[in-house]
């Protein structure tokens, strides 16, 4: 009898749910999506961002509508949903509490088991929905308007953490770059469509912290766009090519710490995830330059409503959680600053010595 696990994911501003149907409980075959629903509130736009009340509201009113329609899309009756894994964090906590509360009397009602998944957690996995054989070892690197951050994968469930942001996520310094050349919000998405039209050499924008360590920094570089926009005689004219110097100054710092990521870790797999890795840009630069590496280290990236915070990337972390004996109780609570669990830090030692790659 095939096992069915529903999926919630309410950590920000998508209202999500997803079945992935597998094998019996006693095995634990790669499993199939059978459905996703992503409703996106397009009410924060009017604000430029994410207003955290209206949010939580959001989720409210539609969460229950958008998770009979992921259980009708799959074809399955409540009595076949064995599972139910839901976000706790990070994120909005108001937000997560409208999916935990919900999620766990859903598990509650109909004695199934329940089982809490990390955000980030779930990011890692959102490929491995697509892609069966993913397997670690292989690096990652996490960014989305919250989250800039560079692991080191040995094994499912074990993270070390090799860098992150010590200030502004790449996905906030996309939405706020976009407000300053008034592109609206979300401003990745509008970013890379106007940079393909720009000029690449009329602007050149700071690669903070690119040529040392595994840490990233953007705030100065939000800093120098802001005096571009405000020096500029013709926003107008010059707002593509705005873009695309902000946008190639981004990527070339994000897939230069890649690039060292890989050489540091001997691995041959990078795993791209977040809301930024539906930017067909970074993937496609970050392809390129890690084919040219020793290693010929391949890029793996799922399809962009995966990478977007998703209800199956949620469904898919928590399906191996519970394929390892885990199970949360009636406690479980949503949590805005959840650690990644098995995180550990330090950067490990190389299997043998490799030069950095030169940085253009």
């Amino acid at each position: 009898m095939a096992e069915v696990l529903l999926g919630i994911e309410t950590s920000c501003d998508e209202t999500s749910a997803a079945v992935l149907v597998g094998g019996g409980r006693n095995a634990t075959p790669h499993p199939e999506l059978a459905s996703l629903i992503i409703l996106s509130q397009d009410i924060h736009k009017v604000f430029g961002g994410v207003v955290p009340e209206l949010a939580s509201r959001a989720h409210l009113a539609a969460l229950p509508a958008v998770v009979e329609r992921a259980r009708a899309e799959a074809g399955v009756s409540w009595s076949a949903v064995d599972a139910v894994a839901v976000t706790q964090g990070p994120g909005l906590v108001g937000a997560l509490l409208v999916g935990v509360v919900y999620g766990k009397a859903l598990a509650y009602a109909g004695g199934r088991r329940l089982i809490g998944v990390n955000h980030l957690e779930g990011h890692l996995f959102a490929p491995a929905v697509e892609d069966p054989e993913l397997a670690p070892p292989f690096v990652a690197l996490l960014v989305s308007g919250g989250h800039t951050l560079l692991l080191d994968v040995p094994a499912w469930g074990r993270y070390r953490l090799l860098g992150q942001t010590r200030d502004d996520a790449a996905g906030e310094a996309f939405d706020k770059v976009a407000t300053l050349l008034e592109l609206g919000y979300p401003g990745g998405p509008a970013i890379e469509k106007l940079a393909a039209q720009g000029d690449p050499k009329r602007f050149t924008f700071p690669r903070p912290m690119r040529d040392d360590g595994l840490e990233f920094s953007f705030s100065g570089l939000k800093t120098a766009v802001l005096h571009a926009v405000r020096a500029s005689a013709n926003l107008e004219a010059d707002r593509a090519s705005l873009a695309r110097g902000f946008q190639d100054a981004v990527l070339d710092v994000l897939v230069t710490k890649l690039e060292r990521a890989v050489e540091v870790t001997g691995r041959c797999v990078a795993v791209l995830g977040g809301g930024v890795a539906c930017s067909h840009a970074l993937a496609a630069l970050a392809a390129q330059r890690l084919a040219n590496l020793p290693n010929r280290a391949r890029v793996a990236v799922a399809s962009p409503r995966l990478n977007a915070d998703n209800a199956a990337m949620i469904a898919r972390a928590g399906w191996w959680r519970l394929a390892q004996g885990e199970v949360s109780d009636w406690t479980l609570d949503a949590r805005a600053d959840l650690p990644l669990p098995g995180l550990e830090t330090g950067v490990p030692t190389p299997p043998h010595p490799t030069p950095h790659s030169p940085v253009s």
